[in-house]
């Protein structure tokens, strides 16, 4: 089985959310077998920062569903979009 990278696009619910504890609420909530492989930042609007982690899943069925479940359900969180996704 192989592996795909996924870039998501992470929209905190405010600009006043801490991204620092954002993240490691995300790394924090990852589902077995996923692993983040680095974080970006976007300047998005009037003081909104969204978060661009690129997150390692294995290439079975679901991809990276449980990845985007496990963020949904992170204290913060607006919205999650993917980016991009390839395998490696």
């Amino acid at each position: 089985m192989g592996k795909v990278a996924v870039k998501l696009k992470i929209m905190p619910e405010s600009p006043e959310v801490d991204l620092d504890a954002l993240q490691e609420r995300l790394e924090g909530s990852l589902p077995e077998g996923a692993k983040i492989q680095g974080f970006e930042r976007d300047d998005v609007a009037f003081g909104l920062v969204a978060l661009l982690p690129t997150v390692i899943v294995p290439d079975d069925a679901g991809g990276s569903e449980a990845v985007e479940e496990a963020f949904g359900g992170v204290e913060g969180v607006e919205s999650i979009a993917v980016e991009s996704q390839g395998r490696l």
